[in-house]
């Protein structure tokens, strides 16, 4: 059985449906009314536009859709071929992706990456791209898709514009063909270009810049190129400033940097791109590099100064050190050498110099060192260019020469001096202020050295040749001295003696035997001075060939028989020819000189004290002695003690009365050393080259007298030095001499009073001693060691002397 429905409940089932009704016809009338307001803005735009629904069917389009494929909006609405305006082929819109909610991977897959996500609208995407079936030839579109929701949030649709961009895309093709044209353009410029913004960074820099400073677009793109030098960063930030200011720029020349720390010479000349003050501007920067101009300039301009200079130094230091200083100039370092070769010491020597201090370069001109040492020696030994780059790590490095002159040799070039075929020295260049040396210098110093070569050998030629006369010039002037002061040491005491003779055989039988002492003393002593001569003259002739002696034994030996037959017949008995054998081997026979070790400090002190103080003690000289225990020496007694008795008799007979003498004996390395100063009148420079040539005075003849040995001026007969060369080089030791002439008597005819306080010059004795005096050095070897050797006999003593 139905139930009957109340009366009120329908009458409120009818108000609910017609509130229903009403409802939806409310909705409905929105919904015409939003399509029709999106119809009216589709139609209204001017960009082509379609919409789709869920169903991705076409819901609208407007004209300017239409027009895009000649299609009409009736034939596309109510249909899912909105793709047909695009693709030859059925594939989703960017509308269709939207409404399907696709991933963004998925939507960037469609269109090659070209798409991105909207700015402006949540869950919309937008992109450009060519379609080449639109228009005649194709168009550029930039189109955008973005969802259509309902109250709920709900995607219900989509909606898609689309914007021809195919001007803009045109335009900003040509623009960058135009571009790639000014920037191929540009790549061909044979000379390094830059293109600076206003701030003054990079956007564009070409191959050839690349090529010479190092740096590529890549590494510099939006940066500021780090090429200024330090010294110039000052002046090119004020000269840009003032570029940007007066856009006006004349063509410089100026230093720049490589991206390895080179520094070129370059030529800029700079343009402004475009021109207008409206627009930003570029700056187009074109840099020549003319670092070998300039080097070529510069060597030209070096050669012609040293060629116009060459005949200006006939001195060959002076020409060196000149040729130094152009070096240093040119290459732009803190040193330059000329090293010259000594072929006959095998050594090397600075005789000119070019340093940033005078105090380097005359401690340079002091050092020689062997022919073999240091990067020298191995260019003059190979005769190539050498450069080290670094010191430190090359192994024929000779540190010792920058230790002894003070200074840090960190790169250095050397080339060698050749004359013809013969290296004669080397050139060096040190310490580069900029930059390394390279092949360049190499040519530049092989240039120099080309050209002053003959030049140095001329300068080194006429040296020797100035040295030679001067020589020559001394040694007549030696041998005239040495031959009048031998006639004069031979002539007094013959004459003197020929005189006592006289008087003896005139008057021995009348006068007392009183009277006649002080004339045999006279005679005595002039017989011991001629038999010092033949002494000294002996000692000089020990190691030559003794013909006297060989002559006279062969005669003995082969005539003995005839020798004794005539002498029995004239006196009787044939003994007489012995004693002439053995007065033969006395007078010319070689002598047995036996070496031993000497203490010298002993041996002094004994020579001082009881040999030469009487000899001397009528002399009011002090000698001060100071004599430290000193390591044996080895040689024999016999010269040793000749040696110090001849110092010692040349210091006195040199010095005044009231003058002093110093002895010294000391430890000089392993051995020992001898010193004799005197404070006396000193040698005077030209005498001081002579002086161990014997026979050889340091006065003339005339200003001799005869005095008493160690008189002050006594005089003698000039071999005593000579001896004592000769022994020197016998028996290993070093003898040197240095002197000063005294300032008041500065020539030969100038003479001392012979006392200090006879001196008009001085004031008291330190006047004296500060104003002249002379210095003899002699330098002992250690005595070789012994050692122990066993024999037949047991234990024997072997001396490795003369071994070693």
């Amino acid at each position: 059985m139905v139930r009957k429905v109340p009366y009120e409940e329908l009458e409120r089932r009818v108000k609910d449906l017609e509130k229903q009704a009403a409802e939806r016809k409310r909705v409905e009338e929105a919904l015409r009314e939003s399509e029709m307001r999106l119809s009216e803005i589709v139609e209204g735009t001017l960009i082509p536009t379609f919409v789709i629904d869920n169903r991705h069917i076409i819901t609208h389009c407007n004209r300017a859709y239409e027009n895009l494929k000649g299609i009409s909006a009736k034939e596309m609405i109510g249909t899912d071929k909105q793709w047909s305006t695009f693709y030859a082929q059925p594939r989703p819109t960017m509308a269709d992706l939207i409404v399907d909610n696709a991933p963004e991977e998925e939507i960037a897959r469609y269109y090659d990456g070209k798409s991105r996500r909207s700015a402006l609208i949540e869950g919309a995407y937008e992109a450009e791209d060519f379609f080449p079936g639109l228009g005649e030839k194709g168009q550029w579109l930039f189109f955008g898709a973005a969802p259509l929701r309902d109250a709920a949030g709900r995607v219900t649709g989509a909606i898609e514009t689309l914007l021809d961009i195919t001007e803009r895309k045109t335009a900003e093709m040509g623009l960058r063909k135009s571009e790639q044209r000014y920037r191929t353009l540009l790549d061909f410029v044979p000379y390094p270009l830059v293109v600076f913004t206003e701030d003054g960074r990079v956007s564009y820099l070409n191959p050839e810049f690349t090529k010479v400073f190092g740096w590529t677009l890549d590494e510099l793109h939006g940066k500021i190129i780090p090429f200024v030098p330090p010294d110039l960063r000052h002046e090119v930030a004020e000269g840009i400033e003032r570029l940007f200011e007066e856009r006006v720029f004349e063509h410089m020349e100026t230093r720049r940097m490589t991206k390895d720390g080179r520094v070129l010479d370059v030529a800029i000349k700079v343009a402004f791109y475009p021109e207008s003050e409206e627009e930003e501007s570029e700056v187009i920067l074109i840099l020549r590099d003319i670092t070998q101009e300039k080097r070529i300039e510069a060597t030209n301009e070096a050669m012609l100064r040293i060629s116009l200079a060459l005949p200006q130094y006939p001195n060959l230091e002076d020409l060196l050190d000149y040729v130094s200083g152009e070096i240093k100039r040119v290459l732009n370092v803190d040193g330059a050498l000329v090293i010259l070769l000594d072929e006959e010491e095998k050594e090397l020597f600075f005789l000119g110099t070019a340093y940033e201090d005078r105090a380097t370069e005359k401690r340079a001109k002091e050092i020689r060192y062997p022919a073999d040492r240091g990067i020298s020696g191995k260019v003059i030994k190979t005769g190539q260019p050498i450069i080290v780059p670094d010191t430190s790590k090359d192994p024929n490095f000779y540190a010792l020469i920058d230790k002894q002159i003070g200074y840090e040799s960190r790169a250095m070039l050397d080339v060698p001096l050749r004359s013809g075929d013969r290296i004669i020295g080397v050139l060096c260049a040190t310490n580069k202020k900029e930059g390394s040396f390279d092949q360049t210098d190499i040519d530049l110093l092989s240039m120099i050295g080309g050209t002053v070569a003959l030049s140095i050998e001329n300068a080194r030629v006429s040296e020797e040749l100035k040295k030679s006369y001067q020589e020559v010039t001394s040694l007549n002037k030696a041998k005239d001295k040495a031959i009048d002061h031998l006639s004069h040491e031979l002539k007094t005491p013959i004459a003197v003696l020929f005189g006592a003779l006289n008087i003896l055989t005139r008057e021995l039988g009348a006068l007392p035997k009183e009277s006649l002492k002080p004339i045999m003393e006279m005679a005595r002593r002039n017989l011991d001075r001629i038999n010092e001569i033949q002494y000294e003259a002996e000692d000089i002739m020990l190691d030559k060939e003794h013909r006297t002696y060989n002559i006279l034994s062969l005669l003995l030996d082969e005539c003995s028989d005839e020798l004794a037959a005539l002498v029995a017949e004239e006196v009787g008995g044939t003994a007489v020819v012995e004693r002439i054998r053995n007065r033969v081997e006395e007078l010319f026979g070689p002598k047995e000189v036996v070496p031993q070790e000497i203490l010298l400090h002993e041996f002094v002190k004994d020579e001082l004290e009881e040999h030469l103080r009487p000899s001397f003690s009528h002399r009011k000289v002090e000698i001060m002695s100071f004599l430290e225990p000193t390591p044996p020496i080895y040689m024999p007694l016999d010269p040793l003690q000749k040696v110090i008795t001849g110092l010692v008799k040349n210091a006195i007979e040199n010095t005044p009365d009231e003058g002093k003498i110093e002895v010294v004996v000391q430890k000089k390395g392993r051995g020992s050393e001898l010193v004799v100063h005197d404070y006396g009148v000193g040698i005077i420079e030209e005498d001081q080259k002579r002086i161990f040539e014997g026979l050889f005075t340091t006065r003339d003849t005339m200003d001799y007298s005869s005095k008493r040995p160690f008189d002050f001026n006594a005089g003698g007969k000039g071999a005593d030095l000579l001896r004592m060369k000769i022994f020197s080089e016998r028996y290993n030791f070093k003898i040197e001499m240095s002197s000063s002439r005294c300032g008041f008597i500065p020539t030969e005819s100038d003479i001392c009073p012979g006392r200090i306080s006879a001196c008009r010059f001085c004031n008291s004795t330190e006047d004296c001693y500060r104003s002249g005096g002379t210095t003899f050095t002699l330098t002992f070897p250690p005595a070789p060691k012994q050692e122990i050797s066993l024999s037949g006999d047991g234990l024997e003593e072997s001396s490795q002397r003369g071994k070693s």
